[in-house]
């Protein structure tokens, strides 16, 4: 039999690991906001006085949203921010996350793809009992292009193609086989 203070050990323990479990989920959801253009998703993820700064820029809240999608949609035709290696530290209603992002940008000529890797710092605070982002900070770390003219060389004809709206057939709800209508190379 368990005792009442090994019961709430456990009850810590469970409430850590989702607190780690959201605070990853809302990371994850701003970049696939980023990635599907989907301003309502960037948005959610920040409070409503968050501040997001990329490079010299900062904006805050939902000023974010419509501003990053301009700055991509001038300079690329496709995006995926992927995250990869991430930390939390939590601190009662206050966390703190390292993720790393590797970010793959085909240019608007299509013929060029830019990799990026860099880092988003984050603060992150519970209120009102939903984490969300209140500061990041994002590094860029590397860079360098390569040549993405082979998109376009047949070999992915008939493959599925991401858009940069909630029409992009990850919003479908069923999934099904004949969802669609769905965008092909």
């Amino acid at each position: 039999m368990s005792t009442d203070t090994e019961i709430e050990e456990l009850r810590r323990e469970v409430r850590f690991l989702r607190d780690r479990q959201d605070i990853l989920d809302t990371v994850n959801k701003q970049s696939r906001g980023h990635d599907r253009h989907d301003v309502e998703l960037m948005t959610s993820v920040l409070h409503e006085d968050g501040i997001d700064e990329h490079g010299s820029v900062s904006n805050v809240g939902a000023a974010y949203g419509p501003w990053s999608n301009k700055q991509h949609s001038m300079v690329f035709a496709d995006h995926l921010h992927n995250i990869t290696t991430h930390t939390c530290e939590i601190d009662g209603d206050v966390a703190h996350a390292e993720s790393y992002v590797i970010g793959t940008m085909v240019g608007r000529d299509e013929k060029t793809l830019a990799f990026m890797g860099g880092r988003y710092l984050d603060r992150l605070e519970r209120r009102d009992g939903v984490w969300k982002i209140a500061l990041r900070r994002c590094t860029i770390e590397w860079a360098f292009t390569a040549d993405a003219s082979f998109l376009h060389s047949g070999a992915f004809q008939g493959f599925l193609k991401g858009t940069w709206d909630t029409e992009d057939l990850s919003y479908a709800r069923p999934l099904l086989p004949d969802t669609g209508p769905a965008v092909r190379w």
